[in-house]
């Protein structure tokens, strides 16, 4: 395989566009390869070693990728800080993975010094997008020349998980491979029929996520162009297709519904002919509404099912179309198995908890916590708690997470498929649904619906809403009850907090 890396697409074409910002503003190759190696030069004069973290805490930027590529070319772990955390989850990672170097942005100020001040050992080197008292500005670092010659990758991304179930747990991987796996990656997508600088990128999700950060660096080291959204609306996404002559692009799956909820005068206002391939992942897509989006779109939209800790298996539109609601089948490297409660493998049909293995090749560890390690492992396989079963030819399909399963009176009841039913409601935005305490059957269902605007909130719609989940649900499936809310906590890919919503009710019904 020919040089595929960013820094050989910038020393080669350093004029052409790497990255675009929301606010509109162009980087060449040439000027965000500077960056990178007057970042890379700095961090090195202050004493960064390969191995050490550097932890970044800002919006969708080109600054969070000079982050990214200075810290993965020096052989660092790079850390993506969700900002959206509360301040002691943001203050627990800083202490967990004990950055070298931390990059904020200017607009957090307030938190992040709050944050650092009450920290015994704060990171040491600390650098600012835009002016942060007390941090060195990365437009101000030392110039040190044009991008040197190509360089080798050599760190990793250290990220968390979404912290929906606990404390967020740092996913560790070696860094011995990352050259190798990521010439792997790569390969992968040249293979799948993706050309090298050729394509015009589009992320409609937060870089703080690790699906969404991945499919950016992959496209800017295989030479494409990226265009960066902040806050992501449904006709923005339309024009900056348009505008960009947008190739491939990573899209949530809530975002789907938001678009289909458009007026046709509006869809057709805008060409998405140059789209090739259409990539969601992170939370599950209602069936009703990734077939409208094929339907729109054309059979360019992949899906990918997997974790922080690995990706397990893909499914391109004609193979969904043939399995409605599948995830996929293994990606080429990895394996999929479902096990039941003893470990031993299930049949075909059978639903059991679903363990894969990283295509990559590697192994993960859960940063200072070897039990969970140790936990998450039946010998090569993992599991990060999702249940689900394999189809006669192989596809997996989700049925829920198991923390995320209702006992009602010892059954147990997958709120997915709850919410799938909801979802196709036509005055149904969007949907959660959840056990919460019951004194006689252990865990009674409830229903959080966000409704449609313009929809009546009332009495007479929840009685709509039930007749619909009666048409499609057995009696013991039913919701106990249903709330109406005004908007339900979703991370920006899609997955619901639903350990908030529980502690929510709690909160609720105890104060009641």
């Amino acid at each position: 395989m020919p040089t595929v890396r960013f820094s050989h697409f910038a020393s080669e074409n350093p004029d052409v566009i790497a990255v675009v910002e929301a606010s509109g503003r162009e980087w060449s190759r040439g000027e965000l390869a500077r960056s990178v190696k007057r970042l890379s030069h700095t961090l090195r004069k202050l004493g960064s070693v390969p191995g050490d973290a550097l932890a970044t805490m800002a919006p969708n930027c080109a600054e969070y990728m000079i982050a990214y590529l200075a810290a993965t070319e020096m052989g660092m772990y790079f850390v993506p800080i969700n900002w959206h955390l509360a301040p002691a989850e943001i203050e627990y990672i800083l202490k967990d993975c004990k950055p070298r170097a931390l990059v904020a942005h200017e607009r957090f100020q307030t938190s992040i010094t709050s944050i650092l001040s009450g920290m015994d050992a704060p990171p040491p080197i600390r650098l600012s997008i835009g002016t942060i008292a007390g941090f060195i500005g990365l437009a101000e670092l030392e110039d040190v020349g044009d991008a040197a010659n190509p360089m080798p990758i050599d760190g990793r991304m250290l990220a968390y998980t979404s912290a929906t179930t606990g404390r967020p747990k740092g996913v560790l991987l070696p860094l011995q491979d990352a050259g190798r796996i990521l010439d792997k990656i790569i390969g992968q997508r040249i293979a799948a029929g993706l050309g090298v600088d050729d394509n015009v990128h589009l992320c409609a999700s937060m870089l703080y996520h690790g699906a969404p950060l991945e499919t950016v660096a992959i496209a800017l080291h295989m030479g494409h162009s990226v265009v960066l959204i902040e806050t992501a609306t449904p006709e923005g996404i339309l024009r900056l297709i348009e505008q960009y002559r947008v190739t491939t692009a990573y899209i949530p799956p809530n975002m789907f519904k938001r678009l289909l909820s458009l007026s046709a005068s509006t869809r057709a206002r805008y060409s998405t002919a140059t789209l090739v391939r259409v990539i969601h992942a992170g939370a599950p897509c209602p069936v009703e509404v990734k077939r409208q989006m094929i339907e729109w779109w054309g059979p360019i939209i992949l899906e990918l099912y997997g974790a922080v800790e690995g990706s397990g298996t893909i499914v391109n539109s004609h193979d969904w179309l043939k399995h409605p609601g599948t995830v996929g089948t293994p990606v080429p490297g990895s394996i999929v198995k479902i096990l039941g409660e003893d470990g031993e493998e299930l049949p075909a049909g059978a639903v059991g908890t679903i363990y894969l293995t990283r295509y990559t090749g590697d192994r993960f560890e859960y940063l200072h916590d070897p039990e969970k390690t140790r936990s998450a492992y039946r010998g090569e396989l993992f599991t990060v708690g999702d249940v689900g079963y394999l189809n006669e030819q192989g596809f997996l399909f989700l049925c829920d997470r198991k923390i995320d399963m209702i006992n009602v009176a010892g059954m147990k009841i997958y709120s997915a498929e709850i919410e799938n039913v909801l979802n196709l409601h036509p005055q149904v935005e969007d949907c959660a649904v959840v056990g919460v305490p019951d004194e006689v059957t252990g865990e009674a269902v409830l229903a959080l619906v966000q409704v449609a605007a313009g929809s009546p909130q009332d009495d007479g719609l929840i009685a709509d809403l039930s007749r619909f989940l009666r048409r499609h649900l057995s009696p013991l499936k039913m919701p106990r009850s249903f709330e109406l809310v005004s908007s339900l906590p979703r991370e920006v890919t899609g997955k619901l907090r639903k350990r908030q919503l529980r502690a929510d009710y709690l909160s609720r019904h105890a104060l009641s």
